[in-house]
């Protein structure tokens, strides 16, 4: 019997449920299976992007302030702290980007790539936008 000011056995502390996952694979030593263009870990000798190091530096452009300032509206207008990637996507296409270029990304066979014109409606809240007229 343990009294309450004694420090557990390491028999105890197995019982307990805890596990010791230090001792297994490091998932940084582990290679992607393909790369996509999208991981952010760097080797040895690459530097961050400019875009990059500012943003981090607290420094932001014209394009990622303005991207904040709608994420933040998004939020207050709709009472969302966590707006979903549906939510995201909606914001970036109601600030005027569409898919004008072929993607720089690799995500295989998994999604079809596809392009359209400049001037593209949002095709966001079609249903919200003919009720307002």
């Amino acid at each position: 019997m343990t009294k309450h000011n004694e420090t557990p056995s390491p028999q105890d502390a197995k019982s307990d449920g805890v596990i010791d996952r230090r001792g297994g694979i490091d998932r940084r030593d582990i290679e992607p299976a393909s790369p996509t263009n999208l991981e952010r870990r760097r080797g040895p000798g690459r530097r961050l992007t400019d875009f990059i190091k500012t943003a981090e530096e607290g420094e932001m452009n014209r394009e990622q302030y303005m991207f904040l300032l709608a994420i933040e509206a998004f939020k207050r207008v709709n009472q969302k702290a966590f707006p979903s990637w549906t939510d995201v996507l909606e914001v970036v296409r109601k600030l005027g980007y569409r898919k004008t270029m072929p993607t720089e990304l690799n995500l295989g066979s998994r999604a079809q790539d596809w392009t359209e014109r400049p001037d593209a409606d949002s095709a966001v809240n079609k249903e919200a936008q003919g009720s307002e007229e």
